[in-house]
């Protein structure tokens, strides 16, 4: 038995933030309705091609759902969905703002007539305000929580690489939506739950904001560094490879000049005494760290670091996660199938021990039409529901 084994839940998703946090869901056991548009499914399927003919996010985001399409302003297909409604668990939802009302599948009414369900609902900007009613796009958020203007280098800032907004969301509507079945279990009550992009995502901004803000600091642009941690970031090595590394303490620092660069001398220098010094010094540090490391080659100084407790790492790329050394001995990959081929996929990172995950397949567009259909709306004593 997977701990969510027998919860069923009904997602009206689309793109990434809702459909990540009910790919966590099924991986933990729970039954997957994906509802999507007649003959043209999540948006997200159409974002590439590059995965045996299928779109990258889509594969990565839903694996282990059912899917079906629904028209679900129309009346035969609106009464599928209702009968799907009446026997879940749980409705995810991250339709355009304003939508659920207009359709009546808003928490209120829904919950009105089943106060047991859970309804998470996941927005750009939550409800009311000035920005309520606004569409969200990852990249749109970076830059309403002030990401952006804190990632980049001192000349442009830049969005960061992954889709950071819709995945922090996703998270917290996951974790919601797990804490509101504990509750249930032990109170007997549903819950509603909203999420809001700008609230996740500025969540993990406060340190920027609270270093700025209170510090009474220009926000620092610093690219591959860290602007109040020093040093951190990329070193050349001999061979012309990147190292990073990440000094902590002074402890560190320490070990780092006697054991690595072989300048004990620079322990002494009040220029590096702490790190709110070797911040403000930051430029002096680099050249007297790339001197040493150029004398060896990558995997010399890596060595060397590893060996001082220095955490450093190589720089790789995103294709070289798929074959990592680390996750290939930890054996992280398992074989997930789609209607093109198959492709590689980590197990979640909720996995509990002795417990294997479903990793189930993509499914194609309106793959379960015909089951679903039959099952919803035969009497629930024919199907033992």
């Amino acid at each position: 038995m997977l701990p969510l084994s027998g919860v069923t839940v009904v997602a009206l998703e689309q793109a990434v933030a809702a459909p990540f946090a009910t790919r966590q869901l099924a991986d933990l056991g729970a039954r997957v309705i994906k509802v999507e548009r007649p003959g043209a499914g999540d948006f997200a399927r159409d974002y590439d091609r590059t995965v045996h003919g299928e779109s990258s996010y889509f594969v990565w985001l839903n694996r282990g759902k059912e899917s079906i399409e629904l028209d679900i302003k129309s009346t035969a297909d609106r009464a599928v969905l209702d009968a799907i409604i009446d026997r879940v668990d749980v409705l995810v939802q991250n339709l355009t703002p304003g939508a659920v009302e207009r359709l009546g599948l808003d928490a209120v009414t829904l919950r009105e007539r089943r106060p047991e369900l859970i309804h998470c609902s996941i927005s750009g900007y939550g409800t009311g305000g000035p920005d309520g009613a606004r569409k969200a796009y990852d990249l749109l958020v970076q830059c309403e929580a002030g990401l952006v203007m804190a990632t980049g280098t001192s000349e442009e800032p830049s969005k960061v690489g992954i889709s950071i907004a819709d995945i922090a969301t996703g998270m917290y509507a996951y974790s919601g939506i797990l804490t509101a079945l504990l509750q249930r279990a032990t109170q007997g009550a549903g819950a509603t739950i909203e999420v809001a992009m700008i609230d996740a995502l500025g969540e993990w901004m406060l340190q920027p904001a609270y270093y700025s803000g209170y510090g009474g600091q220009a926000t620092r642009r610093t690219g591959a560094r860290h602007a109040s941690i020093a040093p951190y970031g990329p070193y050349a090595a001999g061979d012309g490879a990147l190292v990073f590394l990440s000094v902590q303490n002074d402890r560190e620092w320490e070990r780092l000049c006697r054991e690595v660069l072989d300048r004990s001398n620079l322990v002494e220098d009040p220029r590096f005494a702490h790190n709110p010094e070797r911040v403000a010094n930051d430029a002096a540090i680099r050249p007297l760290i790339e001197a040493a490391f150029s004398r060896l080659g990558v995997d010399e100084v890596v060595a060397r670091l590893d060996a001082a407790g220095i955490a450093c790492a190589r720089m790789r790329t995103p294709a070289d996660l798929l074959s990592h050394p680390q996750l290939l001995a930890r054996e992280r990959w398992r074989t997930v199938t789609t209607s093109g081929g198959s492709f590689q996929a980590l197990l979640p990172l909720a996995s509990i021990v002795g417990q294997e995950a479903p990793m189930g397949a993509v499914p194609r567009l309106g793959e379960h039409n015909d089951l679903l259909r039959a099952e919803f709306l035969a009497p629930r004593d024919v199907v033992g529901r």
